[in-house]
């Protein structure tokens, strides 16, 4: 219901064999190019600002360019770039385009490497210039480097900092670029070693590129960068010569999966999109594990390598919840069970009226949730029967079993996504109120004055959208009372590892906390705990410790639910409204190999997560108070 914009999503694709090879047995040489835009497309919903994707062409002869790239900004960027790459085509004659040595030697994309990257800013920072894949040009051929990743890190400061020392001059204060400079810069040593070695051995010209090119290894570069970086990232890259990698973080916060055969490897941030892509069991395709890389090199061999120790597992439980395609068979059945793990706070909410419930869901990605939620619900009421045929000692009549019978659990499609609004329609307050039908209700799936209503939501963030449109909408089908049920717990805290929520007042939870010590008069506690902040600001982030949980610590979690919901109901609201979270425990039930929760717990996997929270609350307290 409430859109988050998530980190990004990668692609990259790796062909083993000659280009005639996919044109002879799949009628083109498009073969990687063409599951590229299939393996973007399936993951648009990770990155809608823009797109990009990189080439590399390994049979080029020198003065020939091998390393091509394309980018573009918007929601349709994917499509834009793809146009453009095939507008190189539309010239060609039949022949031509179906003539794999001709478009190996002649026609720019028409490469062995694909890389394809999906953005979502979460630094605020946009334009074209900060769409990947970067690019890092020399005229060595091992020395020139693509990056495009799927991250966020805390660090930056400390990075810049020290590549700047070492008289580096990155062209941007951004992660991104700043990577690319820190690996680059590696890159570039690793490929000056081998060229001493070498020149020892006494090769000379090509000679010393082609050994170059056929010895360098990129795990080294990867040991000499990444142990820096505090965040959580799954990098692509690939170099001029034909080396290609992936690494993910060592808390594996971000997810990777990947595929090989004897014709393709591949790699995307999502496991059924490679599924789909090239009709795969989920069995066949493989996870990059916490701090692990796979790498590509020039000749095709496929190896992964550790190239960090991984840490203490804090594999992001919101990417299960909220982001990743639901169509994965694992995912499916989490966000069932979020649904189911639901029942029992929902019967205390309706006072186990069953019969005068109505249950629905937020469209479109609380529908897995309300699947589960809805199966919970049909095991209760089967005991419920099963309990009241027991009670019966001399039989069943014909009426008491109609009634049985007639027992069932109600849901109905209450809540309609109507429309999607453009920026320029309107602005300000005209477009909050367009803002408020966005949403619309079925008339009629109630009965008023006498149903309750549950309408069950994948998360409850800032609730912005409950309040300006939905419980407005609810309430107008008269329901006796408003149940909006979130499948994850309140979210609390920022994060800092790729989704856009860093400011504390975002939350709808943190706010109702506030509210709740103001009511209560424990306002010196919002002061405490920003002096508290402030005297560790010198410490190391190591030492640091999240004492932001002390603004929650007086309450419980109704007692804050209860205040969100007072906060989020309309002044004109008739029906009683009552919000209903996840429990911690919960979805850690749900999700148990997902544990990283910081949003929810405020527990972060990182020194640089900490660091950063207390800094938000400093902030926080400083514009508000």
């Amino acid at each position: 219901m409430e859109e988050l914009k998530h980190e990004c999503g990668v692609a990259m694709i790796r062909l083993l064999k000659p280009l005639e090879y996919y044109e002879k047995k799949y009628g083109t040489w498009m073969y990687g190019l063409n599951k590229l835009y299939l393996l973007m497309e399936k993951q648009h919903n990770r990155g809608q600002e823009g797109a990009g994707l990189a080439c590399v062409k390994l049979q080029a002869n020198p003065g020939e360019e091998y390393m091509f790239r394309e980018r573009a900004l918007g929601t349709s960027a994917i499509t834009e770039i793809f146009e453009a790459v095939h507008s190189n085509y539309v010239s060609l004659t039949e022949t031509q385009l179906h003539n794999a040595e001709y478009a190996e030697q002649v026609l720019p994309f028409a490469g062995e490497i694909y890389m394809g990257h999906l953005r979502y800013s979460t630094t605020g920072k946009s334009g074209i210039s900060y769409i990947h894949p970067f690019l890092r040009r020399n005229n060595w051929r091992a020395k020139n480097l693509s990056l495009c990743g799927n991250f966020n890190l805390t660090n930056v400061d400390e990075i810049f900092e020290k590549i700047t020392a070492k008289g580096q001059h990155p062209r941007k204060y951004a992660d991104t670029y700043i990577m690319l400079e820190e690996v680059g810069h590696r890159l570039d040593r690793e490929v000056e070693r081998l060229y001493a070695k070498c020149e020892n051995e006494g090769l000379e010209g090509m000679d010393i590129t082609y050994a170059i090119e056929d010895q360098i290894d990129l795990a080294n570069v990867l040991k000499k960068t990444t142990p820096g970086w505090d965040g959580g990232y799954v990098i692509c890259g690939i170099t001029g010569s034909g080396e290609c990698f992936s690494i993910r973080d060592p808390w594996g916060i971000r997810p990777a999966f990947w595929y090989a055969d004897d014709e393709v490897v591949v790699l995307a941030s999502e496991r059924p999109v490679i599924q789909t892509a090239f009709n795969l069991s989920s069995d066949s395709i493989k996870e990059l594990l916490p701090g692990q890389a796979l790498f590509v090199n020039k000749k095709g061999n496929i190896r992964t390598e550790q190239i960090n120790s991984p840490k203490k597992n804090n594999a992001c439980s919101f990417e299960r919840i909220y982001f990743s395609r639901g169509s994965d068979k694992d995912i499916y059945q989490e966000r069932k069970q979020l649904g189911k793990n639901l029942v029992k706070p929902l019967l205390d909410a309706i006072k186990n009226d069953v019969d005068h419930t109505v249950f629905s869901f937020i469209p479109n990605t609380a529908e897995v949730a309300f699947y589960g939620m809805l199966e919970g619900f049909e095991v209760y009421l089967n005991q419920l029967k099963k309990r009241y045929l027991t009670t019966l000692k001399n039989g069943v009549s014909e009426q008491e079993l109609e009634h049985i019978l007639s027992m069932r659990i109600r849901f109905e499609k209450a809540v309609i996504k109507d429309i999607k609004l453009r920026t320029f329609i309107a602005e300000g307050n005209t477009r909050n109120d367009l803002a408020a039908h966005v949403y619309d209700i079925t008339y009629g799936s109630v009965e008023p004055y006498s149903d309750n209503l549950v309408v069950i939501d994948d998360s409850i963030v800032r609730g912005t959208t409950l309040k300006q449109s939905i419980i407005g909408i609810l309430d107008r089908l008269h329901p006796k009372k408003i149940i909006i049920v979130s499948s994850s717990p309140q979210v609390r805290y920022p994060d800092y590892y790729g989704i856009d929520m860093s400011r504390m007042k975002e939350f709808i939870a943190f706010r109702a906390a506030i509210a709740l010590l103001k009511e209560r008069n424990m306002k010196q506690l919002i002061a405490d705990v920003y002096q508290k902040c402030i005297a560790q600001r010198n410490l190391p982030k190591t030492e640091m410790v999240n004492h932001v949980k002390e603004i929650y610590a007086p309450f419980t979690a109704n007692e804050i639910s209860g205040k969100i919901a007072e906060l989020l109901t309309p002044s004109d609201t008739k029906a009683e409204v009552q919000i209903v979270y996840q429990t911690l425990e919960g979805l850690h039930s749900s999700c148990p190999d997902h544990p990283g929760d910081w949003y929810f717990s405020g527990d972060y996997p990182t020194p640089g997560g900490m660091k950063l929270v207390n800094e938000a609350f400093i902030n926080y307290v400083e514009q508000e108070f």
